[in-house]
């Protein structure tokens, strides 16, 4: 494993799928400003190579892609220091959002407060059989902010409502049928199940997936008529590539 920096480690395959695993921040993956501003920067390092084609995000241990934010340090924050906290989080989850190419969230365990606003942010949640989801941050005298926003996109109004108000922790049974989660891996199949995804993803042309995932983030924020107008351009713009012609004609080939 290389290490971008102490709490990023990179393992990439010879399909240019890379797996970042989070590093140096606990059996748990709790996350300060340090593995923030770390994990941030990691991403935003392997958002420039137009190589990868999906990213897995990890952690070291089976206990939690990101168990949450530091609550040590957050006890110690004024208003000042906690918008600078919560700004860092924020340019985390939207690194995530913004990463040109698919990226899995692989969650075992617990995944709780920013680590599940994290793992909204990406676009595939692939979890384990056991994996819990709460956002417990009214319990401890705070809102959920940041990327909780994205919560009533994923599961709607009454759901989120439900998640953020009471605190309630929710199994990954229940995240599935809410459409919190993508994938449940049956039990030891974690890994399995996410290379299932990675598959999927593979089989698609790149250069139009990397499209498709920068129009879905547009069509989150636009409104109906812009979003239709938005895609006649990119669908245009796709003929450029050379993909649709090649793809198609392989396709017509394969039929005769």
């Amino acid at each position: 494993m290389d290490m971008l920096n102490p709490f990023c480690g990179i393992t990439r395959d010879a399909r240019n799928v890379v797996r970042l695993t989070i590093c140096g921040a606990g059996s748990l993956n709790i996350l300060g400003t340090p593995a923030i501003k770390g994990l941030r920067d990691g991403i935003h390092q392997l958002a420039t190579d137009a190589s990868i084609r999906a990213l897995i995000i990890a952690g070291q241990s089976e206990k939690a892609m990101i168990g949450g934010a530091d609550i040590k340090e957050m006890a110690t924050l004024d208003q000042a220091t906690a918008e600078r906290f919560i700004t860092g989080l924020a340019g985390l989850c939207e690194a995530a959002r913004e990463f040109p190419a698919p990226v899995i969230a692989r969650i075992p365990g617990w995944c709780l407060g920013g680590g599940l606003e994290f793992a909204a942010a990406c676009d595939f949640r692939v979890v384990a059989h056991d994996a819990k989801f709460s956002m417990p941050e009214v319990k401890v005298g705070i809102p959920s902010v940041i990327h909780a926003a994205l919560l009533p996109r994923l599961i709607g109004w009454g759901r989120a409502r439900w998640l953020i108000m009471t605190a309630a922790t929710i199994d990954a049974p229940t995240a599935l049928q809410w459409g919190l989660v993508d994938v449940v891996a049956d039990p030891g199949q974690l890994d399995a199940a996410v290379e299932r995804t990675v598959e999927m993803l593979l089989d698609c042309a790149p250069l139009a997936l990397r499209a498709q995932k920068a129009m879905l983030k547009q069509w989150e924020e636009l409104p109906l008529k812009e979003s239709v107008e938005l895609s006649v351009k990119v669908f245009g713009e796709a003929y450029l590539t050379g993909e649709p012609q090649r793809l198609m004609q392989g396709f017509i080939d394969r039929k005769r």
